[in-house]
């Protein structure tokens, strides 16, 4: 950790070295977000419910859900770039030092300019939490700040997924946006909203709606399954299956050979 953290201040004084383009661009992250958030706005000034669930508990749900997704752009975005590093040959140079290589690629990049978009999930955040008609209780909190966690380490097992790709490719697949980029687009909504099938795929195949839909409908009151509050923690296993991959890719490297 105290190395991971030399890492964090390198990256960070880096990023402070240009800093009118580091503060416009999170400004620009920021309002990127923010047009979401407006695109939910309009739609409920003329649709006041959605599928039974209120503005409020959507805005919640949203806002829990760029929380984790806007971390693991912050902390884990090294893997969205491992193909670059694959064929420039910097693995090769990963592979001759003493750490664990999942750790290197970590701390190749922290892209501070996702703060525009964890602040907007934050004031998102606030604003639910306040409006949000629900009974606080300690298990509640609790299972917000899990769905948080649990949504950093889905998403990040997904960057960990998209980056041992390049091992067999020797290039990201844009396919694997679909699950990053497109799941944080239609997890603005509770997942029940897009029918049976897609609620089931999102709870045994990749399970976001362990992060999402299931703790959301007990911190909600609709349902009262206290148990729901746990499922983040299961969710995070989804990182098995893809930490395995990635060691069947670094057994199968061969180097880039320039």
């Amino acid at each position: 950790m105290r190395l991971y953290l030399k890492y964090f201040e390198i990256h960070l004084k880096s990023a402070m070295q240009f800093k009118g383009s580091f503060i416009t661009t999170l400004i620009s992250q920021f309002l990127t977000s923010f047009t979401v958030f407006l695109g939910i706005t309009f739609m409920f000034g003329r649709f006041h419910m959605v599928h039974d669930f209120t503005y409020q508990e959507v805005i919640l749900c949203y806002a829990i859900m760029l929380m984790g997704f806007s971390l693991s752009q912050l902390l884990a975005s090294g893997f969205k770039v491992f193909d670059t590093m694959i064929a420039n040959g910097q693995f090769d140079r990963i592979l001759c030092r003493p750490r664990n290589e999942i750790f290197q690629v970590l701390s190749q990049r922290v892209d501070f300019v996702r703060l525009g978009m964890l602040f907007q999930a934050v004031v998102m955040l606030i604003y639910g939490l306040i409006t949000c008609p629900v009974d606080w209780s300690f298990l509640r909190v609790l299972t917000v700040i899990l769905m948080i966690l649990g949504g950093f380490v889905l998403f990040s097992a997904l960057f960990l997924l998209d980056g041992s790709i390049a091992f067999f490719t020797l290039q990201g697949l844009e396919v694997m946006n679909v699950f990053t980029y497109g799941a944080i687009e239609h997890g603005r909504y509770p997942l029940s909203i897009y029918g049976r099938e897609m609620l089931t795929f999102c709870t045994f195949v990749v399970p976001y709606a362990l992060v999402q839909y299931y703790p959301l409908t007990y911190v909600l009151g609709r349902s009262d399954r206290a148990w729901y509050m746990l499922l983040p923690i299961l969710a995070c296993l989804f990182a098995v299956p893809c930490w395995v991959v990635w060691r069947i890719g670094v057994h199968k490297y061969k180097s880039t050979g320039s």
